[in-house]
């Protein structure tokens, strides 16, 4: 996957002027890995496992590995994906939707999984957008510890930021299991969140056929 950090930084900064950056104090160094092996070490010694038995000694390097290579990556904009756009040359201003994209995503609270799907649409201006960028901006802002109100006004802001137009609409469904496993242990209720913006707020017919077009084929 090609990334675009100029992008990245830029998004970066508009995420902090809006006040709904994820809080940061920088990218993860060099160092993550084994500063993350170290402390999930003291985590398990902690709970009194034996680090010593063959099938736990190498889980602190397993959830280095995880954290910084694979579900955190959200966290670093050097890995924020290369977004190809074009002159809306065809005059389409028609909704384009795009539907059940995964969420894949950490609670910040407790640092267990929430798992959904998003659904993306916007009204096309100046510029079109490659359909496979839209997994993939929701796949970035989801690869960083979340809640899933911060991560829709995430997505939400860059696409109107990349496609320079306020006519975009974000809509995610997970499943938390933070709520499922701990606490109220509630094993049946799912959470939904929106950001409606530009005509998609403005406009309830335009709000009406979003809603329609995600039911259709469900």
């Amino acid at each position: 996957m090609a990334n675009d950090f100029e992008l990245g930084r830029r998004i970066h900064a508009h995420l902090k002027d809006l006040g709904i950056e994820t809080p940061l104090i920088g990218a993860p160094s060099n160092y993550a890995y084994e500063d993350i092996r170290e402390s999930q070490d003291g985590i398990m010694q902690a709970l009194g496992l034996d680090l010593s038995d063959d099938s736990l000694c190498e889980t602190p390097d397993r959830v280095a590995k995880m954290y910084s290579k694979e579900i955190f990556t959200g966290l670093n904009y050097s890995n924020f994906p290369k977004c190809t756009t074009v002159e809306n040359k065809m005059k389409y201003r028609e909704m384009v939707l795009i539907d059940k994209i995964e969420v894949k995503s950490m609670c910040e609270h407790h640092f267990l999984p929430f798992i959904g799907h998003a659904t993306v649409a916007y009204l096309p201006d100046k510029k079109v957008m490659g359909l496979s960028k839209f997994n993939r901006i929701v796949g970035f802002f989801s690869r960083r510890p979340q809640i899933q109100e911060r991560l829709t006004e995430q997505i939400s802001a860059a696409l109107r930021f990349i496609l320079e137009t306020e006519d975009v609409a974000v809509i995610i469904k997970a499943d938390h299991y933070c709520v499922k496993l701990r606490g109220v242990e509630d094993h049946c209720s799912d959470t939904t969140t929106s950001r409606l913006s530009g005509k998609f707020l403005e406009v309830p017919e335009l709000r009406q056929e979003l809603l329609t077009l995600m039911q259709i084929g469900r």
